[in-house]
């Protein structure tokens, strides 16, 4: 269990109910949530490996990712609603296993047989995804604690991003590169050590969640349509580059830029936590954003391009964080809150999904619309979420 409220050396967050977490606690839990999502960073190398190496149709790419994410959020959703934050070390431990399992199940995996073990994966990932939006849910500035995981998530990414484009693939293949992954979400037994016992009940008294209310459903649904709108865009960025008259080249080392740009747009926004509300936060983004997709529309010099990406990156991780906080103010209770990891992974698979109907091979500049009037649909629905609930306050 946590240290006792005597023990203020120990304490670094405090949760809404129950004793304060130390330092290693929290490591712990935002460790685990690393482990959840690292192979998301390499997703696409891999999985392209895999249809060079003739093992998967290149359409089967964007469904094996799309089938992970979906069965990750819905497994996240159903444990925030159906299961006790109890027990928290031995669950996490079991599931770095099962995923370190399922990663290295992947050796002899081809055809349909991808889309059984990449779908069996998102299983431990969605638990333990939980397990950190439960420490982050119950933090008095949760947007800083989700800056801090997006932070570190972004650096490992980047790093194994690197590694893999440098010599894991290239020497290894496909297999080299599951292998590695498998083998790093060991990892995840360390860090459960850390981890609580256990976490407090949420303000309403459910210590195992329950369904949100009317307004935190809103909130769920607004943040799905942000997180959809970015990757629609995003996972076209080098098709994209090259409309614009530029290589694939130079749209893969765009990419690269984004995930440096991560890393800095999460370190500002754990310095900027508890700072700046996060409404305004939405409206900078959102026209940040489509300004990226304009300059994504245009026949842009190789450098412009990259600049874009690289800002379109920092702008998109430093928002992410902000989305907690405003499920809270949509629902006090924080049972959308500890929802909000679902319906983030939703909307990376809607993205693409919804971008499939409007781009052809011809021209891609149909998912830059799409994601221009999702992110202000999105903005739109926090707005009348976040003026509704001050006029309550107010009253």
């Amino acid at each position: 269990m946590s240290h006792p409220p005597s023990d203020p050396g120990a304490a670094v967050i405090h949760e809404v109910v129950g004793p304060p977490l130390t330092a290693r606690e929290a490591g712990g839990a935002i460790a685990i949530g690393v482990v959840s999502l690292l192979l998301a960073g390499v997703m696409s190398v891999l999985l392209s490996a895999l249809a060079d190496e003739h093992r998967l149709s290149a359409q089967g790419i964007g469904l094996a990712a799309m089938t992970e994410a979906l069965i990750m959020g819905g497994v996240t959703g159903l444990c925030a609603m159906a299961l006790k934050p109890h027990r928290l070390k031995l669950i996490a431990a079991v599931a770095s296993v099962a995923l370190a399992a399922a990663d290295l199940s992947m050796l002899g995996a081809h055809g349909a047989g991808v889309f059984v073990v990449r779908g069996f994966a998102g299983v431990p990932e969605g638990v333990l995804l939980w397990i950190t939006i439960g420490m982050i849910a119950r933090t008095e500035t949760p947007e800083r604690w989700a800056a801090v995981l997006f932070t570190a998530l972004t650096l490992a990414q980047f790093i194994t991003s690197v590694a893999f484009a440098a010599w894991v693939v290239p020497v290894l293949h496909a297999n080299g590169g599951f292998a590695f992954i498998g083998l790093a979400c060991l990892t995840g037994l360390i860090a459960a050590v850390f981890l609580p016992d256990a976490y407090a009940p949420l303000p309403d008294g459910g210590a195992g969640g329950g369904p949100p209310p009317l307004r935190g459903w809103i909130a769920l649904a607004a943040t799905l349509i942000f997180v959809s709108a970015a990757a629609a865009v995003g996972i076209y960025v080098v098709p994209l580059a090259e409309q614009a008259g530029l290589t694939s080249g130079v749209g893969r080392f765009a990419i690269t830029c984004s995930l440096a740009a991560q890393v800095v747009g999460g370190a500002l926004a754990t310095m900027a936590a508890g700072r700046i509300g996060y409404f305004v936060v939405f409206v900078i983004a959102t026209i940040a954003s489509i300004g990226v997709f304009f300059v994504y529309g245009l026949s842009a010099p190789a450098w412009l391009f990259i600049a874009a990406t690289a800002f379109g990156g920092l702008v998109n991780i430093f928002l992410t964080p902000f989305l907690v906080p405003m499920t809270i103010e949509a629902d006090p209770s924080r049972r959308a809150a500890v929802q909000s990891g679902a319906a983030q992974l939703f909307g990376a698979a809607l993205g693409p999904l919804l971008a499939a109907v409007v781009v052809s091979e011809r021209d891609i500049h149909g998912a830059l619309w799409l994601g221009a009037g999702l992110l202000l649909t999105g903005l739109a629905t926090i707005a009348g979420l976040h003026f509704t609930a001050r006029r309550g306050a107010a009253g």
